[in-house]
């Protein structure tokens, strides 16, 4: 969520906005499918029972969400938005967008930006679906390219994620902005829902996972997250998936590399989008490193891998 400054023109450009439809509203219509407000719907008592032993998320904690906040993220099982207006400070090409940020978190990132109402999901004000698509709807009309929704992390209210999905228009650019650790437990009830996937691929190694975001080796955040992205290039050919990593001073090789090196291998075509606006937020003075901005050495090292990777970086 930091802003980045303009970065080289990547070697494959991102697409003009003008050329970019909702792709899971135009496949189908084509294949005559069920609409995408049809088939969130339907998966929302689905997701409504995962709550009862809840394993949405990395840490499996199996907790009973129905009967009141529990588990990792504190959630119950009605959710909560901090935030909904039309936002400039993502990826270019998604921009304008109107984002409904939830509340409540599963991870606990020193770093985060909006740490107060992310980590709490009793914070900001009842979700009411049909509410939230009205003002998207408005917000359309006046110019905002896509509907964005975020956190704090979605996945973690998946009926209510649904909930809203389905109240959407189905011709909206739909964005799913997320910290990709979800489990395969949630992946068919989000499959095929969304144009565009914006996941965070925040750490490049368990240590820094756990020291930085309080992931336990044993959540094994690395698996987790590279898996989701394979899944999400593999199973939705019909969305974008945009990469996301902000770059952290003093985790350029222990965190940047290997994510570098791993896109590169195992998602060549990606778009990926370097964070690299970081500031020292939230809980950040906690750790030594993450205590002052991005030095321009280390950020003209994480863009000569990226260049050495050749990543489709955009801006």
């Amino acid at each position: 969520m930091n802003a980045a400054p303009t970065l080289p023109p990547s070697a494959n450009a991102p697409r003009v906005w003008e050329q970019f439809q909702p792709a899971t509203s135009v496949v189908r219509r084509q294949r005559r499918i069920p609409t995408r407000s049809t088939v969130a719907r339907e998966r929302v008592e689905l997701a409504q029972a995962q709550l009862a032993d809840c394993h949405l998320c990395l840490h499996h904690c199996g907790t009973n969400r129905l009967a009141g906040p529990s588990g990792r993220c504190h959630a119950g099982a009605n959710a909560r938005f901090f935030a909904a207006q039309t936002d400039v400070s993502d990826e270019l090409e998604l921009l304008p967008s109107f984002a409904v940020s939830l509340s409540g978190c599963n991870l606990r990132c020193d770093f985060c930006i909006t740490g107060g109402p992310s980590w709490n999901p009793r914070a900001g004000s009842d979700l009411d679906a049909a509410r939230l698509a009205d003002r998207a709807r408005d917000a359309l009309v006046q110019g905002a390219r896509t509907v964005m929704i975020l956190g704090g992390e979605p996945t973690i209210h998946l009926p209510a994620l649904l909930e809203l999905v389905a109240a959407l228009p189905d011709d909206a650019c739909l964005v799913l902005k997320t910290n990709a650790c979800f489990t395969p437990s949630a992946r068919p009830l989000l499959a095929g829902l969304f144009d565009v996937w914006l996941p965070d691929l925040k750490f490049g190694n368990a240590e820094c996972a756990d020291r930085l975001a309080a992931i336990p080796h044993a959540a094994d955040y690395w698996n987790t997250v590279t898996n989701n992205l394979l899944w999400m290039a593999a199973e939705q050919d019909t969305a974008e998936v945009i990469v996301r990593h902000l770059l952290m001073p003093g985790h350029v090789d222990c965190c940047w590399e290997p994510a570098a090196r791993w896109l590169s291998q195992h998602l060549p075509a990606a778009k990926v989008s370097l964070r690299t606006g970081y500031w020292p937020a939230w809980h950040a003075a906690r750790h030594p490193e993450l205590r002052l901005p991005l030095a321009r050495t280390e950020l003209n090292r994480a863009l000569a891998l990226a260049n050495e990777c050749r990543l489709n970086l955009i801006p």
